[in-house]
């Protein structure tokens, strides 16, 4: 739900609740407490079952060896505790603190030397009502589901302060070598009422992760008070999430989401021709991630490919779980043993996928056809032909998070770790979902950032997450803009399709062109649309684009196009009132646009920088050379538009299927070029298509 109140001026280390007006005890002495528990037992049809072997993999991660040295970080202890409680948030915890390990917290006799314990809090998902679409499948897994998402962090979060340089071990419920109840108590993240741990300034259940570690930190107090202080921290106006927010989620299926997407126009067909029966199949080597990692970009970019997102300590800390999670990605091949009257209702089964998605974490979730033009068509590592095997298609999308975006540049040292958040999100909550589905004896395949075989940019498109934008290879949602990564997996499990969306997005994106004006390498058209292998698209240059970010010297990886989108907003209540005036209002577009340029939408917030510059060379984190700085350049657009020169590469100038990474085939820019040049309009493919013989 919308808040009232800005959080610009609140950093971020500082979370979404305002515990820092809650009065602090010194004195308070930890007592045996629990954590809360599931009031009831899971049922036959949950999700309990799914869980398991993603909290084993988790497993695996929690200790591990530190780097070799010591990371180039402040000796200061409250700069180092504010970094990693913004790390913390940025993973969607709840609530962090900090505390010393005394003898007694430890469990286990041969537990490691550490001195301080790092704690954090995550409160249960939302549940369906009674009788809502996925109350089987959901009850009664809440500690299970959160335990796993504290397993996550602690893996992430561990990871990250071995990389810097110094030992550290994550420990969660069920894997643990301290008493979590009492350093979260000591650390001021909850407070024990009548033998149960509660959390402050919630009504929701949580369960709790540690990081123990000899990294020095800036302590925490214990909490006196559990409850609101006044009432203007009730409404949230320190920017923070009010009192007011459970109560009034609570009064909205969970099926149906956060977002309002039941108010956006469906169509039959998106805004954006797409000719099915014209689209060729490509294989997963035209990627052109996957073409500089055979050497086809050259040898930079084909050194630069497997560390340019990951050159961050805090990305590379979330590889393991991304990489490992690969294999665990399910099925093709139908399973025996469903029974057909069995979750036979398409639409009772698509509410309950959906409720599942947002219980799981989340933010936005569509289904579509899984139409054979969405599959890729040779894979890449043996070449082998990939045939369409499931009927559908449920897309997620994970939001990168406004706050973190609004302290960056887009293209500095934060925006791999962005993505690498999604990615991992997105492919562990869809993971346990695939893998429930094929537990109820349906056929179920992830198709993740690390490893996929299905195009996700059509699928999201007909799912009806958004409409193609100027951004070009990016669908943009009306409530999250641009700043999202997808994650899919499909399945024979019967459901029934979303229709695609129109907010007015052609229209917009016509006019402005912010992003094109911003891009760093200038690979955003400020053009028309074209048609490209079947779709209308304003098709940017994907060679320029991923040789930018593949190489960016001063950042790992690039989101800039996302950062300054008018549609990346705060999400306020205002906020929404003028995403629907431009939808309700055309005329009032170009004043919108205006208006973010004129607001200074787009520039970066020092209130939200909250990472540490660094880079990863050669297993070693040391202090990068620079760090990209950009603001808003208003009179850039027109410089950079005049003799715009892109290249576009369809199926023609790519590596016919069956190619592999294992040979290089050079790009051909000019070939490119011509072809961009030459491109027909969508206009004339319209023309052409209506003059075109029934009979043909």
């Amino acid at each position: 739900m919308s808040r009232l109140f800005s959080n610009r001026d609140r950093p971020f280390d500082m979370g979404v609740l305002p515990t820092e007006r809650l009065a602090r005890d010194a004195a308070a002495r930890a007592v045996d407490a629990s954590m809360p528990a599931d009031p009831t037992a899971p049922g036959p049809e949950s999700i309990a079952a799914a869980i398991p072997e993603y909290r084993a993999l988790c497993r695996l991660y929690l200790d591990g060896e530190s780097a070799g040295a010591r990371a180039p970080v402040p000796d200061d202890p409250l700069a180092r505790a504010r970094n990693l409680k913004a790390s913390a948030y940025f993973l969607d915890a709840t609530l962090a603190g900090i505390c010393a390990i005394e003898p007694s917290d430890w469990t286990d006799p041969a537990h490691p030397e550490h001195t301080h314990a790092f704690v954090f809090l995550i409160e249960f998902g939302r549940e369906p009502r009674a009788g809502d679409p996925g109350e089987a499948w959901i009850r009664g897994t809440n500690a299970a589901r959160t335990d796993l998402r504290c397993a996550e962090l602690a893996v992430v979060l561990a990871g990250y302060v071995r990389g810097l340089g110094w030992p550290a071990r994550g420990h969660v419920a069920g894997d643990t070598l301290v008493s979590i109840e009492r350093l979260a108590q000591r650390a001021g993240v909850a407070k024990a009422v009548d033998g149960v741990l509660r959390a402050p300034l919630t009504g929701r259940g949580f369960r709790l992760g540690v990081v123990t570690t000899t990294y020095g930190m800036a302590t925490d107090l214990p909490l006196a008070s559990l409850d609101w202080p006044d009432a203007e921290t009730y409404m949230g106006k320190p920017g923070t999430r009010p009192g007011w927010e459970e109560t009034e989620e609570a009064g909205r299926p969970l099926h149906m989401g956060r977002y309002a997407m039941e108010k956006v126009r469906r169509v039959a067909e998106p805004t954006t021709l797409v000719l099915r029966d014209e689209i060729r199949r490509m294989p997963k080597r035209a990627d052109m991630f996957q073409r500089a990692l055979a050497g086809d970009l050259g040898a930079k970019p084909a050194a630069e490919r497997r560390r340019f997102a990951v050159k961050h300590p805090l990305a590379f800390a979330m590889t393991p779980l991304i990489r490992n999670m690969v294999p665990m990605q399910g099925t093709r091949e139908p399973l025996a043993g469903a029974d057909p009257a069995m979750l036979s209702d398409p639409k009772r089964n698509a509410d309950a996928i959906k409720a599942l998605g947002y219980y799981m974490g989340a933010d936005l979730v569509g289904i579509c056809r899984a139409e054979p033009w969405m599959y890729y068509s040779h894979d890449d590592e043996k070449g082998d032909p990939i045939a369409a095997y499931h009927p559908y298609a449920v897309v997620m999308l994970i939001d990168q998070g406004f706050e973190t975006m609004e302290g960056s540049s887009g293209d500095d040292w934060v925006s791999g770790a962005q993505s690498m958040r999604g990615y991992m999100r997105g492919a562990m909550l869809a993971g346990v979902m695939a893998a429930h589905l094929r537990r109820l004896g349906h056929s179920s395949r992830v198709h993740s950032n690390a490893y996929s075989e299905v195009l996700h940019l059509p699928a999201m498109l007909m799912a009806g997450l958004g409409e193609l934008s100027r951004i070009g290879e990016l669908v943009l949602n009306p409530f999250i803009g641009p700043r999202s990564k997808s994650i899919v997996f499909t399945t024979d499990l019967p459901l029934e399709a979303d229709l695609p969306i129109d907010f007015g997005l052609q229209a917009v994106c016509a006019m402005c062109k912010k992003c094109a004006r911003e891009c760093p390498c200038n690979a955003i058209p400020f053009g028309p649309k074209v048609m490209f292998n079947g779709y209308e698209i304003w098709k940017p240059d994907a060679e320029k684009c991923g040789r930018y970010r593949l190489t960016n010297a001063k950042g790992s990886a690039c989101g800039r196009c996302m950062k300054t989108c008018p549609y990346n907003r705060e999400d306020l209540v205002e906020s929404e009132r003028l995403l629907w005036l431009s939808i309700d209002v055309p005329q009032s577009r170009r004043a919108l646009i205006d208006y973010d340029d004129a607001t200074g939408g787009g520039e970066r917030n020092p209130a939200k920088r909250w990472w540490f510059d660094l880079e990863v060379v050669d297993g070693v984190v040391v202090k990068p050379a620079a760090a990209n700085e950009r603001d808003l350049d208003l009179a850039r657009g027109e410089k950079l538009a005049k003799g715009q020169k892109l290249a576009f590469f369809p199926p023609d100038l790519q590596p016919a299927g069956g190619t592999t990474v294992n040979t290089t085939v050079p790009i051909d820019r000019p070939a490119g070029l011509a072809a961009y040049a030459a491109a027909e309009s969508p206009a004339a493919a319209r023309r052409r298509r209506k003059a075109k013989p029934a009979s043909t």
